[in-house]
């Protein structure tokens, strides 16, 4: 449909998920769930646009899996689709949500179907329980259970949406400028992933691939002197550090790199650029953990890690051991599966001239397995 466009809201912080990754990022099969649903809605309506809202950090990661729009949300769901509707240049838009992620394609099509001006369509469910109001029974035969996705006419959205009044869904939105709400059968499939619970009730989530991923990373950097050396974390007796930015820990770097390579996120300067004041000087361990942290909230989990260092100078024999354990502590992993080697240049080359130091990684990631929690 040309004259929609669908937006998906993920901006949320999923609190009440209780798992490492964050539910956006819960892995369905070799895709994220975000993509999942959004290439899912591709195959029911042909979009003029698709708009995925999520927080800044994983917009930096999301458009690297697909060439959908990404747009920044904001503090709660009425701020995040506000931005959003920034960038909607049809006469409709469809609002779903990312944790709606089991599609009926013919309920989104009774939607579809009815769209109309100055409207907003909206799946609805029957209450089949006993309901009560503020201790007091209601007749739930005059009481709906409200879905998405939601279809609106673009402009009466925004419209309704430019108060100082936080609206649940959009239909609300759209009744208070007594704007025409159309009701349509909903479907029980639609339900929302809110708790781990949830995830039971959600036929349509695959467990995730078993896939290995693979990553590798290389850092150099020369020498400096009158600065501490560290390498893996760990202080290096030497009368010079490295010339950098951060610290300088070479080794830690191309680790970093290695395990953003295996998960597909980018490498290190895209996410701590060397032009940053934050990260001047900064102990390259935080970083490390930072990316750790960021892989679990996307569904990955650090499998081995092995390093070469490529050094003339300082000798590193007495070191090896206590760097292993110190990065087996920083990746949350057993020492032995986290390996350190260290070799000579031969005195070839500016490694060789003692002039700096260089360092390959190698790291494997796999992905969460919710299905095992």
């Amino acid at each position: 449909m040309h004259d929609i466009t669908l937006i998906l809201l993920g901006a949320g912080t999923a609190s009440r998920f209780k798992l490492p990754p964050k539910k956006q990022w819960i892995w369905i099969g070799d895709r994220p769930l975000w993509l999942k649903v959004a290439n899912d809605f591709q195959t029911i309506e042909n979009f003029s646009n698709t708009i995925i809202v999520s927080s800044k950090d994983d917009i930096q990661s999301m458009s690297n899996f697909a060439n959908y729009s990404f747009v920044e949300g904001g503090k709660s769901r009425q701020e995040s689709l506000k931005n959003a509707l920034k960038h909607v240049k049809t006469p409709f838009v469809l609002v779903s949500d990312i944790a709606r992620c089991c599609l009926d394609r013919e309920m989104i099509r009774r939607v579809i179907l009815a769209k109309k001006n100055n409207s907003c369509v909206v799946p609805t469910l029957n209450a089949v329980d006993t309901l009560y109001y503020k201790n007091s029974p209601i007749n739930r035969e005059d009481t709906k259970i409200i879905q998405t996705p939601q279809l609106s006419d673009t402009n009466t959205l925004k419209i309704a949406l430019d108060k100082d009044i936080q609206f649940t869904d959009d239909s609300s939105a759209i009744a208070s400028i007594d704007g025409e709400v159309i009701f349509v059968e909903g479907s029980t499939k639609a339900h929302k992933l809110t708790t781990i619970e949830d995830l039971s009730k959600l036929p349509c989530l695959k467990a995730p691939s078993k896939r290995t991923l693979t990553g590798f990373g290389i850092d150099i950097h020369p020498f400096e002197e009158g600065k501490k050396m560290y390498l893996c974390g760990v202080e290096i007796e030497s009368d010079f550090g490295f010339k950098a930015h951060s610290d300088g820990d070479v080794a830690i770097h191309a680790l970093i790199d290695a395990l953003l390579g295996a998960s597909g996120l980018g490498d290190i300067g895209e996410f701590y650029p060397d032009t940053a004041k934050e990260y001047k000087g900064i102990d390259s361990t935080e970083l490390l953990k930072d990316t750790i942290n960021r892989l679990n909230s996307f569904g990955y989990v650090v499998g081995n890690v092995d390093l070469s260092i490529i050094a003339q100078t300082p000798k590193l024999l007495n070191y090896k051991k206590k760097m292993r354990f110190n990065l087996a502590k920083l990746l949350n992993l057993t020492p032995n599966l986290v390996n350190i080697k260290a070799t000579t240049a031969e005195k070839l080359g500016w490694i060789g001239r003692e002039e700096g130091v260089a360092v390959e990684a190698v790291a494997t990631l796999y992905y969460y397995d919710w299905t095992n929690r």
